[in-house]
């Protein structure tokens, strides 16, 4: 049995539309015929909506640290913290829409991931993992207002 030319076009196009309905958009090649890039590699990063920089104090769970941050215009934070004598420096960190995130590398080996989010009243508040052993964790809050 031959199939027409117009029947495997109308073939191929239905099976490449019933994929595209499947899998999203996403799998569809750019207009420009660029190569499309991956869907994990995509990640929407939102404007700021508060500045973190300044000092001001975390209460975790099982201390207090005194933050001390800068805050660029793309969010990104730098800066040091501290508790009693142990002190920390920022390996990465940023605030993504009403979300903070900072990795500390304290000077008594921990490295500590904090994630939180700005809440209804402007207070963050979030937790924190110690990235060298997973199961040290904490919760904080601050009593500043961003």
């Amino acid at each position: 049995m031959s199939i027409s030319r117009s029947t495997r076009t109308l073939l191929t196009t239905t099976a490449a539309a019933l994929l595209l309905s499947l899998a999203g958009a996403g799998l569809a090649a750019p207009a420009s015929g660029a190569p499309a890039a991956p869907a994990a590699a995509v990640r929407e990063i939102r404007a700021p909506a508060f500045n973190a920089g300044g000092v001001w104090y975390l209460f975790q769970s099982n201390a207090t640290v005194r933050v001390d941050l800068t805050q660029d215009g793309a969010g990104r934070l730098f800066g040091t913290v501290s508790s009693g004598n142990t002190v920390g420096t920022l390996r990465e960190g940023s605030v993504d829409g009403n979300n903070i995130y900072f990795v500390v590398a304290w000077n008594h080996g921990p490295v500590g991931r904090y994630t939180g989010v700005r809440g209804p009243d402007g207070r963050l508040s979030g937790t924190t993992f110690d990235l060298t052993n997973p199961s040290s964790q904490a919760t904080w809050r601050t009593d500043r207002t961003f």
